[in-house]
């Protein structure tokens, strides 16, 4: 390795990169269940609201939850637990979007 790449390595740890990917996804899914969003007001159509809903609480309502459970000091159960029932209720909205009359 050159001097420059141990230098980036020393600045920026895999813990820190990690998180950085984990905001990017939020910040995308953001950017996609807003227009999701944007959607249902143009159409009037519930399904895109929780398409919307779904979406978030999959990309940014996961990294909303997984912040504030581990800034609360919880065990890696307690993270992995909120994280799954987050997954579970975008999913359901997802679901119901895509499934259901």
């Amino acid at each position: 390795m050159t001097p420059t790449e141990l230098s980036v390595l020393a600045v920026v740890t895999p813990n820190e990169i990690a998180w950085g990917s984990r905001a990017l996804t939020a910040l995308v899914g953001l950017l996609v269940a807003s227009l999701a969003y944007r959607g249902y007001w143009r159409n009037d159509a519930p399904k895109m609201r929780s398409l919307a809903i779904g979406i978030f609480l999959l990309t940014t309502g996961v990294f909303i939850t997984v912040a504030v459970v581990s800034r609360l000091d919880a065990g890696i159960g307690l993270v992995l637990l909120t994280r799954g029932l987050v997954t579970v209720a975008g999913l359901g909205f997802v679901l119901y979007a895509l499934a259901y009359q």
